[in-house]
């Protein structure tokens, strides 16, 4: 049976809405479940509805699509909708599934959905990992086994992801950071940030900063991590 994806659409131009929600009629697989035009009004959308995946607008009046996924837990996929192609990077830097160009054109809305569909495969058959399972990892020009329980942290670097291990190797692997926190074992690793996930035998202590965030220390590591307030509950709860 084919999976219905519940969609909500954030925009605040409501022919922009209006224009995206006949496009999506096309794809029965798409159910639009809410829209939304600005941040405050897709918060309280979002969290009545759980959607799967969002299209969301970067640029409206007031804040962007970026300040809306840090007061949301983004438990769903994000694909950006945005006239300014310079936000880009960006966007990938926050795991969205895809980013879309206005004028949107059909073709290109029907990649999008095929990411979509091909992402639910990939979360149904990923593997929920074990602190003693081993992973095989490439740091620079060597390749090696590793257990995950070394690995002591794991940034978003574009589509890539940077894994950080106890001796201090860095490995670069073509795997959004969304994946490894699905994958990895919960009791040992905690994402605190759209950016980052940590092994908590790591943490050796959190500083509050002036801008209602957090840094993160981690043993044997000179530079902290950053920790975004919405994530700080999340941690604390595991200490």
């Amino acid at each position: 049976m084919k999976r219905i994806w519940k969609a909500v659409i954030v925009d605040d131009e409501r022919l922009a809405r209006n224009k995206l929600r006949k496009m999506l009629a096309e794809f029965p697989n798409v159910e639009i479940v809410g829209e939304a035009d600005g941040v405050d009004s897709a918060i309280e959308v979002i969290e009545k509805n759980a959607p799967d995946v969002v299209f969301l607008d970067v640029q409206m009046i007031g804040a962007s699509g970026f300040d809306l996924l840090e007061k949301v837990e983004n438990d769903f996929q994000t694909i950006f909708v945005t006239a300014y192609d310079e936000y880009a990077i960006r966007a990938f830097e926050v795991n969205a599934l895809d980013y879309l160009l206005k004028p949107v054109k059909p073709e290109r809305l029907k990649q999008s959905i095929e990411k979509l569909s091909a992402q639910s495969k990939i979360e149904i058959t990923a593997k929920v990992l074990e602190p003693d399972d081993f992973l095989f990892l490439t740091f620079g020009k060597k390749s090696k086994f590793v257990e995950v329980n070394s690995i002591k942290y794991i940034l978003a670097a574009d589509v890539y992801s940077e894994i950080c291990i106890a001796t201090g190797e860095r490995a670069l692997l073509l795997k959004p950071l969304n994946d490894w926190e699905r994958q990895l074992p919960p009791k040992n690793f905690v994402r605190i940030h759209r950016s980052a996930i940590v092994n908590l035998a790591f943490v050796e202590r959190v500083e509050n900063q002036f801008n209602y965030s957090y840094q993160v220390f981690l043993s044997g590591e000179s530079k902290p991590v950053s920790m975004s307030r919405r994530f700080a509950a999340r941690l604390k709860e595991r200490f």
